[in-house]
């Protein structure tokens, strides 16, 4: 029976070349990135099934989910 996971997506501009690149703080293996956020967010699904997928075909331990991952914003003087 699958388990069902969620996973923290972080979405940054990419401002010279547009799009967005992606990260998955729990998956830090995954890389990814689309030109609008839909598909920014479908890459990211696709990644994280495959790897999931690769990791538990290899034994590796499958990383609980990360619902409670917080992006925070600090303002530094330079």
């Amino acid at each position: 029976m699958a388990v069902e996971r969620s996973y923290a997506v972080i979405l940054e501009p990419e401002r010279d070349a547009g799009g967005f690149s992606v990260s998955i703080p729990a998956l830090p293996e995954i890389a990814t990135q689309g030109e609008t956020v839909e598909e920014a967010l479908a890459n990211a699904k696709d990644a994280i099934e495959l790897v999931l997928a690769d990791r538990a075909a290899r034994g590796e331990e499958i990383p609980d989910s990360d619902t409670d991952a917080r992006i925070e914003r600090i303002a530094v003087a330079v």
